[in-house]
């Protein structure tokens, strides 16, 4: 039988099955011994069984790097599900997988293009790879402020202007599920006989049902890597990297991912993987359907709320396609930022946001959402309105922030003088925020979520750069990677 044909089967899940239920003396890591040894108030939490299936790489569990049995069947199962030629799982997260997508296809010196708006695990992979990278300034919705994809145009033009680059990596989708042309953009990048890796951390169901947007492979992508755990039925830092066609050196690629994933990977997170990809491959079709209307739903009433406005399809660059099961509602018409709507929504309201900015809240609405979901949902968006209502009547504003601030894009970088990695291993220098501008930063600097690099290792730091996360942690947002959480000094390259 063609692992085409046998998607029902799940081999890691049921190895790991058989190894739990197996009895036996063990005299192997983990050091709780199959549960025996783990603290009373995890068994509460938890349950026993858990810890019992907590078993580490033997013989017939197979070898993540060296696949030949349960795992390589899981994998090879994967792939036809996914339409890709080979997967890989990975236990570290997506972060792993874009990190060994740039090791494997770009060395020291070697120039990648990618987005402005591209997750701080591409920074990680520029530094661990000494790569250079060549920006591309995604569109910017200055109306909702939000970042789109780069379009085909910008890509040919960054080419043309570097065509010595080893390959091209962007983000599809976006954080608030907008997809870019990626199909025009993967005929470009091919005309240059290179790779193009995808971003796809937020697209692993679009395989699944022809009301979303293509998948990456579909499209023409040579490698992709998607976090399973974020729309399907996978556990958290559980993610699978699909490779398509022969562009992509798989022996380079098996050793990349030797040097970012754990040796002792979690079997846990590995059987996750195989029972989602059983479970899509059998039911996504209905179990997108059934989620694609309930984000219909919410969609609809939520956009007749007085004061709200829900993210449709736009006819902007950088907008070709948008994922609907992904909702983002503005809510700056209400006097409010997305932050403190994310708060009083989370600690009042028991409705938790995927990713609050500026203006709005994004919310991601998965297979595993419900009715009664939506209707939280509903009713805390209505909510907000009244409390508009009853504010202006009261003309107080206690607990409401004030307006949100004119929308601001995150600042183009500026060409990096140094490159992340060599910037990375520079000595490095704390002084006054205000004093390092034009210096070079030493830290990688993400307001998060989503994880969007803001300063690099290598950039000069601009003003513009400052006053944007000044501005975030102002509304209330979050800055990582900064060695001073209230930005009021910096790291910078020692002159």
């Amino acid at each position: 039988m063609s692992p085409a044909n046998s998607q029902t089967k799940t081999p890691l899940l049921d190895a790991l099955r058989d190894r739990t239920n197996h009895p036996h003396a063990p005299f192997y890591a983990p050091g709780h011994k199959r549960g025996q040894g783990i603290s009373q108030p995890l068994i509460d939490l938890f349950g026993a069984t858990v810890f019992r299936s907590d078993l580490p790489e033997l013989p017939e569990l197979d070898n993540l790097f060296n696949p030949e049995g349960a795992i390589a069947e899981a994998q090879d199962l994967a792939a036809a599900a996914f339409g890709a030629h080979s997967t890989r799982f990975l236990a570290n997260g997506s972060t792993c997988g874009i990190i060994a997508a740039i090791l494997a296809t770009c060395g020291p010196g070697d120039k990648i293009i990618l987005p402005r708006n591209i997750h701080s695990s591409a920074i990680s992979g520029l530094i661990l790879s000494g790569a250079i990278p060549i920006f591309v300034s995604p569109e910017y919705n200055p109306d909702w402020d939000i970042a789109n994809s780069i379009t085909p145009e910008a890509t040919a033009s960054a080419l043309e202007q570097h065509p010595d680059a080893k390959a091209v990596m962007i983000v599809y989708p976006t954080y608030h599920g907008v997809c870019g042309n990626l199909r025009a953009i993967a005929q470009i990048t091919h005309q240059y006989n290179i790779p193009l890796l995808v971003d796809e951390a937020h697209g692993a169901h679009f395989n699944f049902h022809p009301n979303l947007p293509e998948p990456a492979l579909s499209a023409g992508a040579d490698l992709t890597v998607q976090s399973i755990h974020k729309t399907i039925g996978a556990m958290t830092q559980a993610s699978m990297l699909h490779v398509k066609g022969d562009r992509i050196d798989i022996q380079k690629l098996n050793r990349a991912l030797q040097l970012v994933q754990s040796t002792s990977p979690s079997y846990l997170l590995l059987a996750s993987l195989d029972a989602a990809r059983q479970q899509i491959a059998l039911h996504g079709k209905e179990l997108m359907a059934q989620t694609l209307q309930l984000a219909e739903k919410a969609r609809s009433r939520i956009s007749l709320i007085p004061g709200l406005s829900v993210l449709e399809p736009l006819d902007t660059p950088g907008f070709a396609a948008l994922d609907r099961t992904r909702l983002t509602v503005k809510v700056s018409d209400l006097g409010i930022t997305g932050f403190a709507a994310d708060e009083i929504l989370h600690s009042q309201l028991g409705v938790t946001a995927e990713l609050p900015m500026l203006q709005h809240l994004t919310f991601i609405i998965s297979l595993g959402n419900t009715d009664s979901d939506i209707e939280n949902l509903v009713k805390a968006c209505t909510f907000l309105e009244g409390r508009r209502k009853n504010e202006e009547e009261r003309t107080k504003k206690e607990d409401f922030s004030p307006p949100p601030l004119p929308p601001s894009p995150i600042p183009p970088l500026s060409p990096p003088l140094l490159s992340p990695r060599q910037a990375f291993f520079f000595p490095a220098e704390t002084v006054p925020a205000d004093k390092a501008v034009d210096r070079l930063s030493a830290e990688l600097i993400c307001a998060y979520p989503p994880g969007i690099p803001v300063l690099m290792p290598g950039e000069i730091i601009t003003p513009a750069a400052v006053d944007y996360l000044q501005q975030v942690l102002a509304a209330g947002g979050k800055i990582t990677g900064c060695s001073d959480r209230n930005l009021q000094t910096l790291k910078v390259v020692r002159q």
